[in-house]
């Protein structure tokens, strides 16, 4: 349906979400390149990996705070990367219910393999920003990212099922 004269006007590309999903989108395929084609991973296999890698052993719902994947698509990574031999399963002794997740020697050396490459992505990607503009950016990033936290956790939301 198009705009109607009684409607205000929407410019979809000027939306801020909008903007940065496409600009998600792209990124994440630019660097899907890197994981997918050598390492035959899913940008969701990836990001359960990047966060093991970065912060260590944890349970999926703290998977899916970090990365704000759903739940089903954290499980579906879980299973491929154990499959895989990527990651561990084992029961958390605090909690018989949950799991706790962990990188394989293999997964860490994945993990060591990949790093480097999404690094030189990431250089690619800002070289056309100088120092200022990547700090700003940065700055700018932290604080969109703190008011969505809040935002999300006001209106009581899950984690978002786009990413």
């Amino acid at each position: 349906m198009a705009e109607t004269d009684t409607a205000p006007a929407f410019t979809i590309e000027q939306f801020l979400p909008f903007r940065l999903s496409v600009l998600s989108n792209r990124l994440t395929r630019a660097a899907a390149r890197v994981y997918s084609r050598r390492f035959r991973l899913s940008a969701p296999e990836w990001r359960t990996m990047a966060v093991l890698g970065r912060y260590g052993a944890m349970n999926a719902n703290n998977v899916v705070e970090r990365t704000a994947m759903d739940k089903v698509r954290v499980s579906r990574a879980v299973a491929r990367l154990t499959a895989a031999g990527h990651i561990t399963r084992r029961v958390d002794p605090a909690d018989h219910r949950r799991a706790i997740l962990d990188l394989t020697s293999q997964g860490v050396s994945t993990y060591q393999q990949i790093v480097p490459w999404l690094r030189a992505v990431q250089d690619e990607i800002l070289a056309g920003l100088n120092v200022g503009e990547r700090s700003l950016l940065d700055q700018v990033l932290i604080k969109l990212e703190q008011r969505s936290v809040a935002a999300a956790h006001r209106r009581g939301d899950a984690a978002d099922s786009e990413q």
